[in-house]
């Protein structure tokens, strides 16, 4: 039975083009409904025109008869220079606010924008509203590792300023994330720090690691105590809890740093005749390389704690970001999730 997905058609740098490309690979690859929503008269020749053109090898999909992609009508839409606050009081018809309430109606099983991360968040509350038990919902993002187990972490940029109860929540929702999407059958789980030692951090580490430590033992969470930020990527811990000011910093961060070792490994292989030979001998190697490094692969970042399943993408999303977007809102919804971390919080 396909998944009812609705997206944002008006969220990216660059939209409607990289939604509505997504949405057709999506429908292709997946078992997904996919609901774009936005101008219909600005949607609607171009998903013509994007279709016409995908027949073609662009894709790499045979080209399949009606696809189960549908036009949702909103006038509005909320750009990046937008304030949050004020959008969300003065543009009530906007993409995202249609969309969302799209699944607090349970016409659709989730939600995915690639447009302004403070607004998803505000709607999101507003139209969804929060689990019971959570005070803040937090951004979460998936990060590729050594061992090719990905790591969980948040907050990545949702809440900046947070107090101990509100990261000892994330570790709760991010436990409940990697056991049921990413099928982690035991997840490990470490407080971000600058240590490993108890010692070791700042104000809030200190209140959290005594509060985390407890509710662990009570709800038989496999907690490690303090990480350090090179276990996001040793494949040591499977779920990082941070403040949103520290994560967005290390998500944005590494983008830039999986950017330089691309473009630098990129002009290294130009260099000589015989590093050229051997990349193109390598080609396979590389290509998976790259996919490893690649934020479209990761396709978005879902918002736990909301009353529903809400996935924020990257603002330059491409129409693959786009494509695993949709398949992580799928998946979330799928896997019950929600239901897992009001479980868990209301055995605390």
């Amino acid at each position: 039975m396909p998944i009812d997905i609705v997206l944002d058609a008006m969220g990216s740098d660059r939209s409607p083009e990289p939604e509505i490309r997504g949405a057709i690979l999506a429908c292709r690859q997946l078992d997904v409904r996919v609901h774009l929503v936005g101008p219909e008269d600005l949607l609607r020749p171009k998903l013509r025109e994007a279709l016409k053109s995908s027949a073609n090898s662009r894709f790499g999909v045979p080209s399949r008869p009606r696809l189960p992609i549908f036009i949702v009508q909103a006038s509005e839409w909320i750009s990046m220079s937008d304030k949050a606050s004020q959008a969300v009081r003065s543009k009530r018809d906007s993409s995202m606010r249609i969309g969302l309430k799209m699944v607090r109606e349970g016409r659709a099983a989730g939600f995915i924008t690639a447009g302004n991360t403070g607004a998803a968040m505000a709607i999101g509350k507003m139209v969804l509203g929060s689990l019971t038990g959570v005070d803040r919902p937090a951004l979460t993002a998936v990060l590729p590792t050594s061992t090719g187990q990905p790591c969980v972490v948040l907050d990545v940029g949702a809440n900046v300023d947070c107090n101990p109860e509100n990261l000892v929540q994330f570790a709760i929702m991010g436990q409940m994330y990697a056991k049921n999407v990413l099928h982690v059958a035991q997840p490990r789980v470490g407080l971000l720090s600058i240590g490993e030692e108890d010692t070791k951090g700042n104000a809030l580490t200190h209140e959290t690691l005594p509060l985390l430590r407890q509710v662990a033992g009570s709800l038989g969470i496999n907690f490690l105590g303090n990480v350090e930020g090179r276990d996001l990527y040793n494949g040591h811990t499977d779920v990082v809890v941070c403040d949103g000011f520290v994560g967005n910093v290390a998500l944005k961060t590494s983008e830039g740093l999986a950017k330089l070792v691309s473009s630098s490994l990129r002009e290294s292989l130009k260099s000589t005749v015989t590093s050229q030979v051997g990349a193109m001998l390598s080609q396979k190697a590389f290509k998976a390389f790259k996919s490893r490094l690649d934020y479209s692969e990761y396709g978005g970042a879902p918002l736990l704690g909301l009353r529903g399943v809400c996935v924020v993408g990257h603002g330059s999303s491409n129409e693959r970001a786009v494509m695993n977007g949709i398949r992580v809102a799928a998946e979330f919804a799928s896997a019950s999730v929600n239901a897992s971390i009001e479980s868990a919080l209301a055995g605390r």
